[in-house]
């Protein structure tokens, strides 16, 4: 998180003091108990066990770090870093390009549903909670419908939170929300759940860094099985997941 330095007497090294507030709003935008209704979906993952291309610890693991590698590293996290400049920026209209842009690119019917949900919900969450000023939220109704990485950068941006800290947050907690997804139908256990988030957060500083240093030509979500798993969803007769 960003800090301040406190000096100490005696000319000692100075201690950075972390941005508390800023940490615990973090902590909230990436918190499994934030009513977005992120626990509704799978995005794939109940597909993609159904067919049993998924079906223990190592390939949830391989699973997830793909998505992650192919997907959010490359699409989802440069957009929601660009998404925080243009919001600090006040640039609206680059906003509801990037926004217009995320939706598009969502590969299914699906998939383009749960960030409208979710970022809608999210939305309506700020209304509620008085976070930011009425007209601060008014900027977000300039979007319909309105992508979760727009708000979740909208919230980033005017909390001064660090754009390699809310990135490295979002990836986590999406990361985490696919892990709940597989404990309710492989059950790996929470031990096997636990080794399977220290295996994918071990790649995310890079991923992250590569995000904010990816350029708009290099933005890219070529996913084709994740793609086929949502079509797929689509028209699965049973299912526990929206997604």
């Amino acid at each position: 998180m960003t800090a301040d330095i406190v000096r100490l007497p005696g000319g000692a090294e100075p201690l950075p003091v972390p941005n508390t507030l800023s940490l615990v709003r973090l902590l909230r935008l990436a918190s499994p108990a934030l009513p977005v209704g992120a626990f509704a979906y799978s995005q794939g993952l109940e597909t993609a066990i159904t067919e049993g291309w998924v079906h223990d610890e190592d390939s949830i693991g391989d699973w997830i770090c793909d998505g992650l590698e192919f997907n959010l590293a490359r699409f989802e996290a440069p957009v929601l870093h660009r998404l925080m400049l243009a919001w600090s920026a006040n640039d609206l209209e680059e906003v509801r390009r990037l926004n217009d842009w995320f939706l598009a690119a969502r590969e299914t019917a699906e998939f383009r549903a749960e960030t409208a949900q979710m970022g809608h919900a999210l939305r309506r969450l700020f209304e509620a909670t008085k976070d930011f000023a009425a007209e601060e939220v008014a900027a977000l109704r300039f979007m319909e419908p309105v992508a979760f990485p727009a708000v979740f950068a909208f919230a980033a941006a005017r909390w001064r939170i660090d754009p390699a800290d809310a990135i490295s947050a979002y990836l986590f907690a999406w990361a985490e929300n696919q892990v709940n997804a597989a404990m309710k139908a492989v059950r790996p256990g929470h031990v096997g759940a636990q080794r399977i988030l220290a295996r994918v957060s071990a790649g995310m500083p890079e991923q992250v860094e590569r995000a904010m240093r990816t350029q708009p030509e290099e933005i890219s979500n070529c996913t084709p099985a994740l793609a086929i798993a949502g079509c797929l969803h689509e028209l699965q007769d049973s299912r526990v997941f929206r997604s």
